[in-house]
């Protein structure tokens, strides 16, 4: 999965994440990026509960690299722009 947080999902697709997730929890591993802290995924996940349901099932034993606020490609978008001038 990648861009969790782009969009609000319905409650049925928020659902059948969480149905997935817990499917593969403990037997296979989930990448997951995303722009936002979970504290932000409330916009995404408009269910407290489940919300927290999903980042419960997602951190535990999990690895979490935070890699910073700043966006890779606006970067890299304003270092072209700067290196043509």
């Amino acid at each position: 999965m990648n861009g969790l947080g782009y969009m609000e999902l319905d409650k049925r697709s928020a659902d059948l994440l969480f149905q997935v997730l817990t499917e593969r929890e403990e037997t296979a591993s989930v990448a997951i990026a995303s722009n936002d802290s979970f504290g932000g995924w409330t916009k995404t996940f408009t269910d407290p509960r489940l919300c927290s349901a999903i980042v419960d099932r997602l951190a535990f034993n999990a690895t979490i690299i935070e890699t910073g606020t700043d966006s890779y490609r606006l970067a890299h978008s304003r270092a072209q722009r700067a290196g043509q001038h």
